[in-house]
C-alpha cells in the first residue's frame, strides 16, 4: 500500500509517499480501506519531531479515519467486510489501509459522507472527554472556547451550544469571528485586536465563564485563570503557545478554580471505548440531527500530504482539513 512517511523530523517537505506492507488486523482489531483521513494538528507535531507515536503505534501519521472494513482481526464478530466505519486511532491514518481497534470504531453517523465522517473522531472523542466530562460543563453554564474555527473550536461551539450553554470564543480575523458565531457563539473576540479577558467580562457581566477549554498554552495560561468566574475550570487540550507559562497563582485559590488537562493518544483502547460509547450515545444524535455540523475546508490527495500540513500551518483554513488516499 501507499503511505506516508515522515522522512526524518522537520517542515512539510518531510513528508514522503512510500510503499508500505499492507496492516494485518491483529485479535480485537478490523482492517478498514481507507476513503478519508483527517489531519490536525498532532499530526504537524508528530513531524516535527514534538508528539512521537506512543509505545506500539504505528509510525505513520494519522489518527482518524472513515473508509470500508475489509478484514477482521481474531474475535471480531461485531463487523463485517463491507461495514463502513469511522475511527480513532494512534497512527496510521495517512495510508491506504488503517488497522484500528474495535473499541475505537463507530458506524458512520447517517446524513454523513466519508469525508465528513472521517473529520469526526479525533475532535468528537478531545472535546467530549475534555469539555464535558473533566470539564463538567453543564446546561445554562458559559464556556470560552480559544480557536473556535479549529476542528475541536467548531465542534466544541456546536456541542457546548447543543447542551445548552452559552459559548463565546477567540479567533485571529473578522472572518473567523464570523464563522464562530455562524457555529453558534454568542460573540468571537479577534485576539490580535481586543484583549479576549476584558472583552469577555464585559459579555458576561463582568461574572466571568464557567469553563475555559483552551488549545493554545503558553501566556495564555494566566489570562485564562482571570476570565473564569467562580467555581470555574480550566482545561489544557493543547500548548501551541508554548509548554511553559509563569503564572501568579492568586486566581486559583481566591476563586476556588479547577485547573486540568489530558492527552488522548496515549489513553489505552479500553479508555478510548469509554469514550467511543459515550460519544456515539451523546454526540452522534446531534451529527444526525443536523445540530453538529462537519465542515470541511479542504481535500487533498495522500499524496500532497505535505501541502494539507502546510496550509494548515498557515491558520488560515477554517475547519478540517482532510487526505484522500
Amino acid at each position: 500500500m501507499i503511505a506516508i512517511e515522515i522522512r526524518e523530523p522537520g517542515g512539510p517537505d518531510v513528508l514522503t509517499p512510500v510503499e508500505r506492507p499492507m496492516p494485518v488486523p491483529a485479535a480485537g482489531e478490523i482492517l478498514i480501506k481507507v476513503t478519508a483521513a483527517g489531519v490536525n494538528r498532532p499530526d504537524l507535531m508528530q513531524r516535527q519531531g514534538k508528539y512521537p507515536p506512543p509505545p506500539g503505534a504505528s509510525d505513520i501519521p494519522g489518527l482518524e479515519i472513515a473508509g470500508a472494513v475489509t478484514q477482521v482481526g481474531p474475535g471480531v464478530s461485531s463487523w463485517r467486510p463491507g461495514d463502513l466505519a469511522c475511527a480513532l486511532v494512534s497512527g496510521g491514518g495517512y495510508a491506504e489501509y488503517c488497522a484500528a481497534p474495535v473499541e475505537q470504531c463507530l458506524p458512520i453517523p447517517r446524513g454523513l459522507d466519508l469525508l465528513q465522517a472521517a473529520a469526526v473522531p479525533e475532535t468528537a472523542f478531545t472535546v467530549w472527554t475534555n469539555m464535558v466530562e473533566r470539564g463538567r460543563l453543564a446546561a445554562g453554564e458559559s464556556v470560552l472556547v480559544h480557536g473556535g474555527t479549529s476542528g475541536i473550536g467548531t465542534t466544541a461551539i456546536q456541542l457546548a451550544r447543543a447542551m445548552g450553554a452559552s459559548v463565546f470564543a477567540t479567533a485571529g480575523s473578522a472572518e473567523k469571528c464570523a464563522a464562530c458565531v455562524s457555529f453558534g457563539a454568542e460573540r468571537a473576540f479577534n485576539y490580535r485586536e481586543v484583549d479576549f479577558v476584558e472583552a469577555t467580562r464585559e459579555a458576561t457581566g463582568g461574572r466571568g465563564v464557567d469553563l475555559v477549554l483552551d488549545i493554545v498554552g503558553g501566556d495564555y495560561f494566566q489570562r485564562n485563570l482571570e476570565v473564569l468566574g467562580m467555581d470555574g475550570r480550566l482545561v489544557l487540550i493543547g500548548q501551541i503557545g508554548g509548554h511553559r507559562s509563569q503564572i501568579s497563582t492568586t486566581p486559583i485559590f481566591r476563586k476556588r478554580l479547577t485547573v486540568t488537562g489530558s492527552i488522548l493518544r496515549a489513553r489505552s483502547v479500553g479508555e478510548k471505548g469509554v469514550i467511543a460509547r459515550a460519544v456515539q450515545q451523546h454526540v452522534w444524535p446531534l451529527l444526525e440531527s443536523g445540530d453538529i455540523r462537519v465542515l470541511i475546508h479542504a481535500a487533498y490527495p495522500l499524496a500532497q500530504a505535505s501541502e494539507a500540513h502546510r496550509v494548515m500551518e498557515d491558520g488560515q483554513h477554517i475547519a478540517k482539513l482532510v487526505l484522500t488516499p
